[in-house]
């Protein structure tokens, strides 16, 4: 089964991908602070949502409750076969690296985006840290050419070097911005950037 709306989907994202990198759930104020949720209430709503779905189990010890993620349910819908295209930076921008392989992913990542719309990119480098995107995940990316203030896209500057940074326009200017606090944001003409494509999800896992 699938979560039902975006923002569950984003709930059990967030939570799946936390206790894969810390080994322990996060609280409802980490959830609601990392999604801009403005009340513990609201996150603990969509946490009942994901677990009359099957995809979150309550549990307890002696240390209070905690959360589960039924791995095997949230992955048990539609799986779908996206062409792993090659590796983007998360850094600075480096010649794109061409592959031709393709991965087996579960349908419910992409929320209503189509999957044939959809293709994987390896990451290297650190530049995205601060909205959980590590060197070596597998970034889901939307085949688009456009792209809204502060989405995450994956840009070609100047026809040859791609990147993976949060977007934002300024009349004729472009800026590619860091989620790390020791980088700095790359400016550029309009006409230096492409966008080839929006960020739609993440992958971690040991391919």
């Amino acid at each position: 089964m699938q979560p039902r709306t975006q923002r569950q989907k984003q709930v059990l994202e967030f939570i799946a991908g936390f206790i894969e990198r810390h080994g322990y759930e996060p609280s409802y104020a980490q959830i609601a602070r990392h999604l801009g949720i403005s009340s513990k209430a609201t996150v603990a709503k969509h946490v009942a949502a994901l677990e009359k779905r099957g995809l979150l189990a309550r549990k307890r010890s002696d240390e209070g409750f905690g959360l589960d993620v039924n791995f095997d349910e949230a992955h048990s819908g539609s799986v779908c076969e996206i062409p792993l295209r090659g590796t983007i930076a998360a850094g600075l921008p480096v010649d794109a690296v061409e592959m031709s392989e393709s991965l087996l992913v579960p349908r419910f990542l992409f929320g209503r985006t189509r999957p044939e719309r959809i293709y994987a990119l390896r990451v290297k480098g650190d530049s995205m840290i601060e909205d959980h995107i590590c060197d070596g995940d597998i970034a889901l990316i939307e085949n688009r050419t456009d792209a809204r203030d502060g989405d995450i896209v994956v840009a070609l500057v100047e026809g040859e070097r791609a990147t993976l940074k949060r977007f934002y326009r300024n009349g004729k200017e472009v800026e590619l911005r860091p989620a790390n606090p020791n980088l700095s944001p790359i400016k550029l003409n309009v006409w230096q950037v492409a966008i080839q494509g929006i960020f739609r999800g993440l992958l971690r896992t040991a391919f």
